[in-house]
């Protein structure tokens, strides 16, 4: 078993791309974080990190809002989360899915991945495609209770 935490960074909960529903998730992320640590399961999460050229690629000119730039308070995990994540293993990545952490999931051959973060419909998505594509056996869970958007 492993537990994905995605992008739950200061920027996508009261920052730039923040709204008040992603901060209702801080503590049942932590919480699930806590316990799964407890089992014994990996902990990864994935930071989006972006540099100073980023409204020059394509997700840029789409999305012109600047976000998570390396190392700012922006591109920091959020809240209880961050606390209980900080010996945890990370993935930076540039764009809403990881082929990183597709990579590292077929590598690890999980069984079962449990996903869970703030844009549902974009990141959290992408990854559950790209972790579903590398580990077709492997059961995903989203929890519901655990993303926002």
């Amino acid at each position: 078993m492993v537990l994905f935490q995605w992008d739950y960074q200061n920027d996508f909960v009261d920052g730039s791309l923040g709204f008040e529903g992603a901060k209702a998730i801080d503590k049942l992320i932590a919480e699930k974080v806590v316990k799964y640590r407890s089992e014994g399961a990996d902990i990864i999460y994935t930071m989006d990190t972006h540099g100073p050229a980023y409204l020059d690629m394509q997700e840029g000119r789409k999305l012109p809002i600047i976000h998570c730039q390396n190392g700012t308070e922006g591109w920091k995990l959020y809240g209880e989360t961050g606390k209980v994540c900080e010996d945890a293993m990370t993935i930076g990545k540039h764009t809403f899915g990881s082929f990183d952490l597709a990579m590292m999931a077929l590598n690890n051959g999980y069984d079962q991945i449990e996903l869970c973060g703030v844009v549902m419909n974009i990141c959290v998505m992408a990854n559950a495609i790209l972790l579903k594509t590398a580990q077709p056996e492997a059961e995903i869970i989203i929890d519901s209770n655990c993303v926002a958007s």
